[in-house]
């Protein structure tokens, strides 16, 4: 059993991680390379620095604080301060906000220490994400059950992915489970622990993507083939644990009938009385790539019309499925 482990955020009253209102804790690292994916800041299991321009006013403090020396501005502008002898600020200028000097990290030289993000006056260098436990976590989810007793909710680990760090999650599952507290599990199911039926006796719910049905383009989309993902549904189905299969739904990727008929048909087979969700998509999460300064897909993605919709709607109620359009 493990007490440390990594996220991202607590996002408190979230309604669309599970049945009605929840705490959801989002875990760093994911196995998946999504080319679309809504939170990239999840996808590292490491604690990334990362630099908001927006916010920067050029006043040089982090360079000067960062004792590994991994900062520096865009072709070594030396930092300026202001006139002692004059009294008068000479930096940052009136207009910082909007011409502030690109700020470079050397990944190679920083440490991750995050000082950079502790004396930033204008909170321009920010965490994606912090190490915490088991106590520190639950603290937060206690707070919450006076909202899961009046809702019928509870708490969802997601991420990320949170069967990325199997020991930590179960450590989390059995502690809610102490508290009566519902828990989600909210994965992409491509885990090769051993503890996964473990996790699935302490889960209460499982809300599981599938992506596409075709091993080769899951790889070309995701970074990995889907043998190993449909085999631990399997698993979970066998197990009679209550499932709730979510659909990114992308024109010209997976909203294809062929692909909705061949997925349907594989949810029909192993748990029928499972609910799926299909989730048009969405362009929300790409300020985040520039921000973490990822690069983003060169693919080009689209969001199902409603005649599309309606048609994978339709489909998949064909084969006895209970589908809802948005989650």
């Amino acid at each position: 059993m493990v007490d440390l482990g990594r996220i991202f955020a607590i996002k408190k009253y979230a309604i669309h991680d599970g049945p009605n209102i929840r705490t959801t804790v989002f875990f760093k690292g994911c196995p998946l390379r999504c080319a679309w994916c809504h939170n990239p800041e999840g996808i590292s299991s490491a604690i990334e620095r990362v630099w908001v321009s927006d916010r920067c006013i050029g006043c040089g403090e982090c360079l000067e604080g960062c004792q590994a020396g991994a900062l520096f501005f865009e072709n070594n502008d030396p930092v300026r301060r202001p006139d002692t002898t004059t009294h008068e600020e000479t930096w940052p200028p009136a207009d910082a906000f909007f011409h502030t000097k690109k700020i470079i990290r050397d990944l190679d030289l920083c440490v991750g220490c995050g000082h950079c993000v502790d004396i930033c006056p204008a909170l321009a260098h920010e965490a994606t994400g912090y190490e915490t436990d088991v106590t520190t976590i639950m603290e937060a989810i206690k707070k919450d059950i006076p909202f899961y007793d009046q809702s019928g909710g509870g708490v969802t680990f997601s991420g990320g992915d949170p069967l990325f760090q199997p020991q930590f999650l179960l450590a989390l599952l059995k502690a809610s489970q102490n508290l009566g507290i519902h828990r989600a599990v909210d994965t992409c199911a491509h885990a090769t622990t051993d503890l996964l039926p473990e996790i699935a006796q302490h889960t209460d719910l499982f809300l599981i993507d599938i992506k596409h049905m075709e091993s080769d383009t899951h790889k070309k989309l995701t970074g990995v083939p889907n043998g190993l993902i449909l085999e631990n549904i399997r698993c979970i189905a066998g197990m009679k644990k209550e499932i709730r299969f979510r659909i990114p739904l992308i024109e010209g990727v997976n909203s294809d009938p062929y692909n909705i008929e061949k997925t349907g048909r594989f949810i029909a087979d192993i748990a029928p009385e499972s609910g799926v969700d299909l989730l048009p998509y969405h362009e929300m999460a790409s300020s985040k790539y520039g921000k973490l300064g990822m690069a983003v897909s060169p693919l080009s993605f689209r969001k199902p019309d409603n005649s599309q919709l309606t048609r994978c709607r339709q489909q998949l109620e064909g084969l006895g499925l209970k589908v809802t359009v948005g989650g």
